[in-house]
């Protein structure tokens, strides 16, 4: 298992914490973004917020890239990306 296949394993758990809970699925999204953001800013070292600011552009304005950086950290080769 990818280390992104376990952040998405636990992404998974924290929705079923949540059970049928109000926007669970965004709660649980929001936890692990709070986290994610804690460690870059602690262990990113000078220009972290360069990379925050690429990956929040490509969330916002490209999502066709997003999806292939996620889909490269699966280790899927660029010819085979999922739809």
């Amino acid at each position: 298992m990818t280390p992104l296949e376990r952040v998405e394993r636990l992404y998974d758990e924290l929705v079923e914490h949540y059970h049928e809970g109000d926007r669970r699925e965004l709660r649980a999204a929001a936890k692990l973004l709070l986290v994610a953001l804690d460690r870059l800013r602690r262990h990113g070292g000078p220009g972290w917020e360069d990379l925050l600011d690429e990956y929040v552009h490509a969330a916002k304005d490209d999502p066709e890239r997003l999806r292939r950086m996620l889909e490269g950290n699966r280790g899927v080769p660029p010819g085979e990306l999922h739809a």
